[in-house]
């Protein structure tokens, strides 16, 4: 069976999970206020697209390829991005909310979160070198034999990193959450003085 190709198509308030989106490879698409809960993405290329307040939450993601892919505003609750096809894997996420969702030894160097709540995200053994973390809640998130080399987490929030589990080498902080980085050898700090 040939698989679609689909050139600068605009898709709007679509319900992927009644009627299933068409599997092939997308580029220059967008796709706005679409529901992909659970739908099954497998296989899938999207190539320089754009999903806004979409709900991609539990959706399959067997040798999906994000290239240069922006997400917006989108709801991506417990997705296995290390599933994904690692190839060209490229992406930045604004304003998503990415609870629960799986990074683990994927290479995502300078990946942008803008603004993104990322509780209980599993980082481990992943390269988010040069990332950046703008205003993103990181509760719970897992960085566990991390590449956090030169990553900012500036205005980052509510995270906890092991400095001597990952590598920091350059990272960036600031001085008022320096405490995410002290968490794990349990002292108390008197955020007063």
């Amino acid at each position: 069976m040939k698989e679609a190709y689909v050139l600068d198509q605009n898709f709007e308030n679509k319900d992927f999970v009644q009627s299933p989106l068409e599997k092939g490879e997308y580029e220059n698409c967008t796709f706005k206020n679409c529901n992909f809960e659970y739908a099954d993405l497998s296989f899938f290329n999207f190539n320089d697209c754009e999903f806004i307040g979409c709900n991609l939450s539990m959706a399959k993601l067997l040798s999906t390829a994000f290239r240069d892919v922006i997400f917006k505003g989108c709801k991506m609750f417990g997705l296995h991005f290390n599933d994904c096809n690692e190839f060209g894997v490229s992406f930045r996420f604004e304003e998503c909310l990415l609870n629960n969702s799986i990074f683990y030894k994927t290479k995502i160097k300078k990946t942008s979160f803008k603004n993104s709540k990322l509780i209980e995200v599993d980082f481990a053994e992943s390269d988010l070198s040069n990332a950046i973390f703008a205003g993103c809640d990181l509760s719970g998130a897992i960085f566990d034999n991390t590449n956090l080399e030169k990553t900012d987490f500036r205005t980052a929030f509510n995270y906890s990193i092991n400095s001597s589990l990952n590598k920091l080498k350059k990272a960036k902080f600031s001085l008022s959450e320096i405490h995410g980085l002290l968490r794990h050898i349990d002292i108390e700090i008197d955020k007063n003085s």
